[in-house]
């Protein structure tokens, strides 16, 4: 089983800042890839920044510039550092882990976390 928990969503005004975490706990062999994705109400879920266990990053176009996704491998955990805010970014916010569960032959899976909400009031 595989636990990812989230925090530091919240209320913020236009320009605002918010840095969200979330750690992943339980038993795996290791993690490929985190990341981080939002739906807001009548939307998909789309991928807003991935960062894998090397570092390597991608970003939605409507957040470059303005979030930074990083990660403590040795903590099993990953951060989205959201400036500039805007009220388009209001969502809720959900942290995915990629992992093989076993071993390395094992295939990878993707696990989500509960979600934390984003308000961005203008």
């Amino acid at each position: 089983q595989v636990q990812l928990v989230e925090s530091g969503g919240g209320l913020v005004q236009a320009g605002g800042s918010l840095r969200l975490s979330c750690a992943a706990s339980g038993t795996f062999f290791s993690i490929n890839a985190m990341g981080w994705y939002r739906q807001a109400p009548g939307n998909k879920r789309e991928l807003v920044a991935g960062i894998t266990s090397g570092g390597s990053t991608n970003y939605a176009d409507s957040v470059k510039g303005r979030f930074t996704i990083s990660r403590d491998n040795a903590k099993n955990t990953v951060y989205l550092q959201m400036n500039s805010l805007k009220p388009e970014d209001t969502a809720v916010y959900y942290c995915n882990a990629a992992v093989r569960r076993i071993s390395s032959y094992s295939p990878i899976v993707g696990y989500w976390g509960q979600g934390t909400q984003v308000t961005v009031s203008s």
